[in-house]
């Protein structure tokens, strides 16, 4: 395959254009292509320029992409509209409103956004409408779990089943905002397995925050590892979020600001270098993003003077640059 489709998919990758399995997929397409035209000289060769009455007919249909356009606009609407207006009753009668209401009102709506979602994906079109139905349906699925058990175990148990569906819409669907669903969901998971779960009922909870922080990196060491399989752009910038979350937790943590830098660097710095090699940009704007807010807030509290703060902030800064300086001779060696 050329040098210059291989840049131009990964250009297109990362102008969010096309999906990262899309552009696999075409890669092999076009492997298999140059392997046919070498084994039959006289086939037409893979990317030449067709003739224009073939040019002309492969040209899109405007119509038919605005259609497309306005058929999916309409699904988000409906979608939002619908989960508005759950939670609009919920909120307004949730004191009048008796357990089983509660349950039939969070279960119609999580049944009607997960079986529009699926009506979607089995018929084999509207991929990523399908695919944020089954977001928010997970999430209203785990709610009304939560409505129908109660207590800390209707907490957990609203988690677990949250997170099956989203793992099971991940794996059938491969869209981005399972993703990010399932990201905000182990989040809530982490937080109430600290809170019900690992922080005793009696005497003080001094290390609550530290087990959070702890849950936060494994959910970023899960997020580092769906990115081998899925969107690997938006699954390495999750694991970086959920290192920044894994960073608040241990500033609040008492004596953590060590551990709060610690890992406040570690998530970027792994991003910066997937960056480096990539030139993805969201690596470098989440990375940058929590060396920004983390390292003054940690230091400060090291050092609870501004003057610290600035000298740390200068030797930081002084690594950066050292680094793109290393980067930079690099490439042009190369």
């Amino acid at each position: 395959m050329s040098s210059r489709l291989d840049d131009e998919l990964s250009r297109l990758v990362s102008a969010g254009v096309l999906r990262q399995y899309q552009a696999d997929s075409i890669r092999d397409a076009a492997d298999a292509e140059i392997d046919a035209a070498l084994a039959d000289p006289g086939r037409p060769r893979p990317f030449e320029k067709p003739p224009e009455p073939e040019r002309a007919q492969q040209q899109p249909r405007p119509v038919t992409a605005r259609t497309n356009a306005l058929v999916e606009v309409l699904g988000y609407i409906g979608g939002a509209l619908l989960l508005g207006a759950v939670a609009l009753l919920t909120l307004a009668n949730w004191g009048e409103m008796g357990r089983a209401a509660r349950i039939t009102t969070g279960a119609t709506a999580a049944v009607v956004l997960l079986g529009v979602a699926v009506v979607l994906a089995v018929v084999g079109r509207r991929q990523q409408l399908s695919a944020a139905l089954a977001s928010l349906g997970c999430c209203v699925a785990g709610f009304a779990t939560y409505v129908a058990i109660e207590g800390e175990a209707g907490r957990v148990a609203g988690v677990m089943v949250a997170l099956a569906l989203a793992a099971g819409g991940l794996w059938w669907l491969k869209e981005s905002s399972l993703l990010v669903a399932t990201f905000g969901i182990l989040a809530v998971g982490v937080l109430v397995i600290t809170a019900d779960v690992l922080t005793p009922d009696t005497g003080p909870a001094t290390n609550s925050a530290g087990i959070a922080g702890t849950g936060f990196i494994l959910v970023a060491f899960v997020f580092a590892m769906l990115g081998l399989v899925r969107d690997q752009v938006t699954s390495w910038s999750l694991a970086g979020a959920a290192m920044f979350s894994s960073s608040i937790c241990w500033l609040v943590q008492e004596r953590g600001e060590i551990m709060a830098l610690a890992v406040g660097t570690a998530g970027p710095a792994a991003l910066l270098v997937a960056y480096g090699r990539t030139r993805r940009s969201a690596y470098a704007v989440v990375g940058c993003s929590i060396l920004l807010v983390i390292w003054p807030t940690a230091l400060y509290q090291l050092t609870d003077n501004l003057a610290g703060v600035a000298i740390g902030l200068v030797v930081a800064s002084g690594v950066l640059l050292l680094a793109v300086l290393m980067l930079t001779r690099r490439h042009s060696n190369d």
